[in-house]
């Protein structure tokens, strides 16, 4: 029976890829971490993993910026990422051409966003915006039941914010482009940045820290409300750990910029925790399984 085919789920992340194999009720069969290396060393081992598992199909969540448009003639490959000897390789066709299976492709907070509406917190909705922030922030939005793809996928996390005057980043937020965008500000770096070395976790018994990176954020989910029109807004990624501590700021500070017609729009912590992009692969590859009629 179809719902006993096995089917793969790829995150291909910057630091480590994530295989694993399972079944289409979410059951996950088995799982490997493999390092992200160079490109050959890295797909050759992904490719090996995968090779004798049986799959039908194969759902991929890659890290960006990467081309996930299939009229592109860049599609499936890594763009102008950090980590230059992954510039321009083609991710998908590399492991479509090796595997002979269905292959699926998106980014990695896209199949997040896609994996918590599939068995997730936000399961049975149509309008959906899952940000991630972790060393950067990133955004999936699901909007009408639909990914949002355009010439790019979105870059969420570099709209601009106000500084708030109790800032004490410097000139410079940690974002090369942007002295004033949200991931410049909330990110990792841009926290190591501010306070010697320290992550959001650490700061979290710390309530102005905490009010000052609700208060930014705040910002942000207010712009995505505006031109979304989410129903819920999940917040995932490392300061997904944190969100107890902020949440209650950060819903306030959200109604405080709100038009009143936005102020009900839900914001949780992601419900799957790390495992939500995984899962949007899985899901990935059983829309391609089924539509190849297998």
């Amino acid at each position: 029976m179809a719902e006993q085919q096995l089917i793969g789920a790829l995150e291909a992340g910057g630091t480590k890829m994530v295989c694993a194999t399972g079944y289409a009720d979410g059951t996950v069969l088995e799982r490997k971490q493999i390092a992200t290396t160079t490109p050959q060393e890295t797909v050759e081992a992904v490719n090996a993993w995968f090779a004798d598992k049986g799959i039908a199909a194969l759902g991929i969540g890659a890290f960006g910026p990467t081309a996930v448009n299939p009229a592109s003639p860049q599609y499936g490959k890594i763009l102008e990422t950090p980590k230059t000897a992954w510039r321009y390789f083609d991710l998908l066709g590399t492991i479509q051409n090796e595997l002979n299976i269905p292959c699926g492709y998106d980014t990695d907070v896209n199949v997040a966003c896609l994996g918590e509406v599939t068995f997730g917190c936000a399961k049975g909705l149509t309008d959906v915006v899952y940000l991630t922030i972790g060393t950067g922030v990133g955004a999936g939005v699901l909007s009408g039941g639909k990914l949002v793809h355009g010439m790019m996928h979105p870059e969420a996390g570099h709209i601009l914010v106000t500084r708030d005057p109790r800032d004490t980043i410097g000139e410079h937020s940690a974002c090369p482009f942007h002295d004033n965008c949200l991931e410049g500000l909330i990110a990792g770096p841009g926290v190591k940045k501010r306070w010697d070395g320290k992550s959001a976790g650490d700061m979290a018994d710390d309530p102005e820290a905490m009010d000052l990176l609700a208060g930014y954020l705040a910002q942000a989910l207010m712009t995505y409300t505006l031109c979304y029109a989410p129903q819920k807004i999940i917040i995932g990624g490392g300061v997904a750990g944190a969100f107890a501590t902020f949440a209650p700021e950060l819903r306030r500070r959200f109604a405080a910029h709100a038009l009143p017609t936005c102020r009900d729009v839900r914001i949780e912590a992601a419900s799957l925790g790390n495992q939500a992009a995984m899962y949007g692969c899985a899901y990935e590859a059983l829309r391609l399984r089924d539509a190849a009629g297998k």
